[in-house]
């Protein structure tokens, strides 16, 4: 089993098995920049211990799958991932100093009767405005992300981040600054991507977040920069089949405020999805955590059936975990990646469309063949970006 080192990291032992830990936090040297820590150095986290091994293949996607070791120990681990809220990977307050909630006003949300294509979005631009000129004063994009997904976003064995994600982010440091290296990251759980935009901890939040027409009236989002969908992830002898009727008195885990959590809702075709006092003092977030790869070690302590979450996602933790494997034919829905940002900073969000314009036409595959492709076979490319009208 990991153990968990003086600042909440965890390290893989010879067993190699995989735990969601405490995000890091990294010190800023003297013009900004992120530093891994010395403690974050000392070890492997879950991520970078696992190594692709051998395929598997289940419907379009074949992960490459690893092996996992003893799970004795680890429920210490996993409290102590679930009560985690906010960390920063890097010293510093909200961006530009403002206190929370400070900023642009919020444009008018959408109504969901009006929502009939969430992917659109602003219209591209390289003009500066408030929230552009607000990090080019500071010196550094804000940045929340993942730092336990597996080639989205994961701490390597020295301590630094790498991924699909972190690559995108480095990308629109470096078109707005002038350098990839000019940003700050902050380690932000699944269930409180919103909420560090809100309260002004991030400028953006570049981590495997589903556009959709409920967040929409929360945040802005940038077009469309990957597409995958819901999938069930289980052990490979399980008698599930896919998110059907299967799952019925089965146990299984979600991410608290993902899109898996609401195709639960929706339809748990007979699953058990809740805990007893959800949200409550009581909650013991067994089957809805606060972040996404905690599903993974409550599956491997044998303590729920099976998760749910983006295939995109549990590509990776198949790939980090022999004993389990994605089930069905593929993904049963249609999301799409966006980056977000606070409602009201329409600058930013158009400044990072014309990003992602340049980078779909040959970044985007460099990222996917280098990070992706080897656990998402198949994907043919970025899907094409949908605008609104100004």
């Amino acid at each position: 089993m990991p153990d968990a080192t003086p600042d909440g990291t965890t390290k893989a032992t010879p067993g190699g098995m995989t735990s969601a830990a405490p995000d890091i936090s990294t010190n800023a040297s003297p013009d900004g920049t992120t530093n891994a820590t010395p403690q974050a150095k000392a070890g492997a986290t879950a991520a970078e211990a696992a190594r692709p091994r051998r395929p598997h293949r289940s419907g379009h996607l074949a992960p490459r799958l690893r092996g996992w070791g003893g799970v004795a120990g680890m429920a210490a681990v996993c409290a102590l991932t679930a009560a985690l809220t906010l960390l920063p990977l890097s010293r510093g307050g909200p961006p530009g100093g403002a206190p929370p909630g400070a900023g642009p006003a919020a444009a008018p949300p959408a109504k969901a009767d009006d929502c009939t294509s969430p992917e659109a979005s602003l219209r591209p631009s390289s003009a500066d405005g408030p929230a552009i000129e607000e990090i080019k004063r500071r010196g550094r994009l804000i940045v929340g992300i993942d730092q336990n997904s597996y080639r989205w976003g994961y701490r390597r064995a020295d301590g630094e981040l790498e991924g699909f994600d972190i690559d995108l982010a480095r990308a629109i440091a470096r078109d707005i600054l002038g350098d990839p290296e000019k940003i700050i990251f902050r380690a932000v759980p699944t269930n409180r991507r919103i909420a560090a935009l809100d309260n002004g901890t991030v400028d953006l939040v570049v981590r495997t977040m589903t556009i959709n027409c409920a967040r929409i009236k929360q945040v802005a989002f940038s077009t469309a920069y990957f597409r995958t969908g819901q999938q069930v992830l289980a052990p490979r002898q399980s008698p599930i089949t896919g998110f059907d009727d299967s799952l019925k008195g089965r146990r299984v885990c979600s991410a608290e405020g993902s899109t898996a959590y609401d195709a639960l809702e929706k339809d748990s075709h007979g699953a058990l999805f809740r805990d007893e006092d959800d949200d409550g003092p009581g909650d013991r977030n067994r089957l809805t955590v606060p972040n996404q790869l905690d599903c993974l070690v409550r599956l491997q302590l044998g303590e729920v059936d099976a998760v749910v979450t983006d295939a995109a996602l549990a590509a990776g933790q198949a790939a980090q975990d022999p004993s389990v494997e994605l089930k069905g034919d593929g993904p049963f829905t249609t999301e799409y990646y966006g980056v977000a940002a606070r409602l009201g900073r329409d600058d930013l969000v158009r400044r990072v469309n014309k990003v992602l314009e340049q980078y779909r036409a040959g970044p985007w595959t460099q990222a996917y063949v280098k990070w992706l492709k080897e656990d998402l076979p198949g994907i043919p490319g970025p899907p094409a970006p949908k605008y609104r009208e100004d």
